[in-house]
This record gives structure tokens, sequence and C-alpha cells, in this order.
């Protein structure tokens, strides 16, 4: 039977090594004139098209929502939290936003996902963008967890809360030759420790979107953000604890974030819309993320390594401590966070 196989291995070695060495360094010179030349020629215009964004109410969402309203783009906004829906829809409207259409709804729930996608097609009569950004964290060790059960909510919200969306707006961004953006993360690829449930989750999610963009062809582009640390709830403390609850933890946040940086949303944001509308398939920042991602595929026994340095706990006169934690600590370098970092305000209405 292994003789039968020795073909097919010996074929792809070498597509493989003719990827490597001939492809990549033929296709990089090409590829990097058609972003310097060509894309910015086809960009997209966004003057009253038509996007639906989940997660809406605050961090990434939030800061899409007012990029896509300087642009004249109209909006529905969808999240769980109606007043703080409310705040965003005003100020897109004072951004350019012609019209703003507020659903609260919990995405991963496929009924009320259908309901927001077809009450947005009700009442602007197309779908041109859907932006599935809605996303919940946790950071902590495995072994540490006391309710495993309640960590389901993690892969209903993170995966499935995009997956329902997509599932019912995909017929309607077919008609319009419309784009899909999800927002993935950095951890989908680098599985740094304490985040076991939020990396699988962000994995799951970006295999997903990179096989449907291999059934939907050219019918609808999808791009797919894989952002470090931005400000947002997230980098706040918001996430599922080790217990099972949903709250703010500011010390696991500091154990988790560590000597890493906190990029600034807004500029996240024009980063991404910028990709997004010249049709990029993958947006990833701040870019430092990007030699992280080659390590993990090249050399995942160097993040091994990193990440156990890292987050290996110690005990001190303050309790246990990873070791990034302990040199935020010791150096200030908290003080680099972005400012709505060091005094957190969660959006509870």
């Amino acid at each position: 039977m292994e003789f039968f196989l020795l073909p097919h291995s010996v074929l792809m070695h070498v597509t493989a090594a003719l990827v490597i060495l001939v492809y990549i360094p033929l296709s990089v010179p090409v590829k990097l004139f058609v972003r310097a030349f060509v894309k910015p020629l086809r960009k997209e215009d966004l003057r009253g098209k038509v996007v639906l964004i989940t997660g809406a109410s605050s961090g990434i969402g939030e800061e899409l929502a007012y990029q896509y309203a300087k642009e004249g783009a109209c909006l529905a906004l969808v999240a769980r939290r109606e007043q703080a829906l409310k705040g965003v829809a005003a100020a897109a409207l004072d951004r350019g936003a012609p019209d703003v259409l507020v659903f609260p709804a919990d995405v991963s729930d496929p009924e009320q996902s259908r309901r927001a996608v077809e009450e947005t097609v009700a009442h602007f009569g197309k779908l041109n963008h859907l932006v599935a950004n809605a996303g919940i964290w946790s950071s902590c060790s495995f072994d540490q967890v006391t309710n495993i059960t309640a960590f389901t909510k993690l892969m209903d919200v993170n995966f499935w809360g995009s997956v329902y969306p997509t599932y019912h707006a995909l017929p309607h961004l077919k008609a319009s030759k419309g784009k899909l953006i999800v927002c993935s993360s950095a951890a989908g690829t680098v599985a740094t420790s304490r985040m076991a449930f939020y990396n699988a989750s962000k994995a799951a999610q970006l295999r997903f979107y990179e096989t449907l963009r291999t059934e939907v062809g050219s019918e609808v582009g999808i791009t797919i953000l894989t952002p470090g640390y931005v400000e947002s709830e997230i980098t706040k403390g918001k996430g599922i604890q080790k217990t099972g609850e949903v709250a703010v933890d500011e010390d696991a946040r500091d154990a988790q974030i560590g000597v890493f940086p906190v990029g600034r949303v807004e500029a996240l944001c024009e980063v991404a819309l910028d990709g997004i509308r010249n049709g990029d398939w993958y947006v990833t920042w701040p870019s430092m993320y990007r030699p992280l991602q080659l390590i993990a595929c090249l050399a995942p026994e160097v993040l091994d390594w990193m990440s156990r340095t890292m987050y290996k706990e110690a005990t001190t006169t303050q309790g246990r401590r990873p070791l990034g934690q302990r040199i935020l600590e010791a150096t200030g370098a908290k003080r680099l966070y972005p400012p709505s970092l060091l005094q957190p305000r969660i959006k509870t209405d």
C-alpha cells in the first residue's frame, strides 16, 4: 500500500519545492507592484453602500462603524446592548453616515442572526458588506478552570456568532458582489499560553473563512482581520473568568499582555478599512505580529519556548506572577498602554 502512496508523496514534495523556490520569488515583486500601483486605482467607493456590523457597541466594531460612516456608508449596527448601540449610531450619523439602523441581537443565536440580516435588507433594500466582529475573550491556564462548561459560550460567540450571520447574509452579498469581513485574531495562528479556548475559537474562525473563500471565489470578497492587542473591552480585561462568569479582571489582563504593546483602535480600523477597500485577503496590525505568525509556522518550537518563558508563573510577594507581568510592573511599561486601558470603563447598558 505504501508503494502506491509514494508517487503522490513525491509529487507533493516537488510541488512544495517549486512553490518555495520558483513561485514565491517571482510572485513577490508582482504583488508589490499591484499593491502599490493597481489597487489604489481600484479602491472601493463606499458611498451609499450598506454595511452590517456585529459587535458594534464597543471596541473594533464601534470604530469600524465610524470609519465606514466617514466614507458615507449606511450602517446596520448589531450587538446585545441597545443603549450603547444608540450612542454609536448617533456618533456615526455625526460622522457622515446617511442612515443607521440599530438592531439589538445576540449573534450566537441563529434566529436572532437571521432576523438581523433580514431586517437590514428590508430596511435598506440590499447588503454590501457584512463585518462579523462580535467576540469574547478568556485568559487563564486550562488547569485553573473551575467551570469547564461555561467556556462553550466562547465558541458560541466567536465562531458561531460569525457563521450564523454569514450564512444568512451570503445570498445578499452574492447578489451585490459584496464583501465579507471577519475579525479573527493573530491568536488564530500564534498559540500563546493562557488563551487555549480563545486561540481555538479564533483558529476555527480563521480556517472556516479561508475555506469559504475557496468556495465563493470571486462572487464575494473576503477580508480576514488578524489584529494583535488593540484597545477594546478585551484589553480592558473583560472576559470569561476561570469560574465561568463574565467579568473585568485587570490583573489577568496584565498577566496576558505583559510587555506587548497595545495598539490604538483608531489606527487599526484605518488600516483595516483601507485593506477592505483594496480587497486584501488579510490585514494584520500592529505589524509586529506578522513575524510572530511566521515563527509559529516555520519554528513552532521557538514560539513554544517564548510562550512558556513569558507565561510560566512564579511565586512572588504579590502572589503568582508570570515573567511578562513582572517585567511590566518592574519597568512601569504599563503607562504606555492607551489611556482607555488605564482607567477602563465597560459599557453595561
